[in-house]
């Protein structure tokens, strides 16, 4: 489906976008990718592993908060992903007005763009902290899902088609507490800190983040939030994964923290629909012009049905966070897009 297409990554220059960008040029011919981002440093850098003499890949260097900029970018664009946001979670409590000027403000100059511009589909990446967010992260993201769902009744008889993935923290992405135990390690530090030993998140690969966005862009109708089934992992089991011969040290909730994760509240399990290796949650309103009768040949979750880290059914051990951490080269991807636990 990306054969001969143009596709454009904002937030290109992170874990993300060099994971999609081997695994477009690795599996499709492409017409163009893409790479929308403010960093020109990690442009340069991402520019040595696909240089423009080998790969059909543009640089483009700006903001999403520029939608004058962003208009330039979308021209004759197939496909969106729409990665870029500010995400460390204690930096944006203490500097909110940045937050919502990227995530919130940012959002909304990429779906009037893309509509502007005919993009055919713009998938948005999101959190398990925009459910029921208790940080000012969270409560972006989760005002970010609003945003591109929204945008699908803006779009009219437009072709254009806006939905979003949400999913937990990703095993090799930069903030992770995953690559910051890592960090401490390489140091010669083996006592991590903990902020509460009940603490326990979602994990996914960026293998299975990949494939998630791919069969949005490609089922998508236009408003659905797609959630993968993934496992839970304690933060104690993470630190024994890491070393076997570490300690922790408990300093105490930061601010915005929980102490487990939720991907769907009991609201949300109305409108969704259990399609075997992944969730997808309907828009709570219609848009007569899309056709959501696929989802409905599928199971629906029990009314009252919660997918939250610390009951879920799903859970790596030891053993296999170790597999993970090994076939993960975090050096690589470490300039990520995901958010400290």
């Amino acid at each position: 489906m990306f054969n001969e297409k143009v596709i454009l990554i904002t937030g290109g220059t992170g874990s993300f976008g060099h994971y999609f960008t081997n695994y477009i040029f690795s599996n499709y011919k492409p017409e163009k990718l893409i790479i929308f981002s403010r960093d020109e440093f990690k442009q340069y850098e991402m520019a040595k592993i696909f240089p423009t003499s080998k790969h059909p890949i543009r640089f483009f260097l700006g903001d999403i908060r520029d939608k004058d900029r962003l208009k330039m970018a979308l021209d004759e664009v197939d496909y969106v992903i729409h990665a870029a946001a500010l995400k460390q979670v204690p930096a944006l409590e203490y500097n909110p007005f940045e937050a919502v000027k990227t995530n919130i403000l940012g959002t909304q100059n990429l779906t009037e763009t893309a509509l502007e511009k005919s993009v055919k589909v713009v998938i948005a990446l999101s959190t398990d902290k925009a459910v029921n967010p208790v940080n000012l992260y969270g409560a972006t993201k989760m005002t970010m899902e609003k945003l591109v769902t929204a945008a699908n009744a803006y779009a009219g008889k437009r072709i254009t088609k806006f939905a979003c993935v949400r999913y937990g923290n990703v095993v090799g992405s930069r903030g992770s507490v995953l690559e910051y135990f890592l960090s401490l390690k390489n140091k010669g530090i083996l006592e991590f800190p903990v902020t509460d030993i009940r603490m326990t998140r979602f994990w996914i690969n960026l293998d299975s983040a990949i494939n998630l966005v791919a069969t949005a862009i490609q089922k998508c109708n236009g408003g659905e939030i797609f959630v993968p089934k993934i496992p839970s992992m304690k933060i104690l089991d993470i630190i024994n994964a890491i070393s076997d011969k570490s300690s922790f040290k408990i300093i105490g909730i930061r601010p915005g923290e929980k102490i487990n994760e939720t991907l769907i509240h009991e609201e949300e399990s109305r409108n969704c629909y259990d399609l075997i290796d992944y969730y997808v949650i309907m828009p709570q309103f219609g848009f007569e012009s899309k056709n959501f009768q696929y989802y409905k040949e599928h199971k629906k979750v029990p009314e009252g049905f919660i997918y939250k880290s610390n009951t879920n059914s799903w859970w790596l051990n030891v053993e296999e966070m170790k597999k993970l951490i090994k076939n993960t080269n975090i050096k690589d991807y470490k300039d990520g897009n995901d958010d400290f636990i």
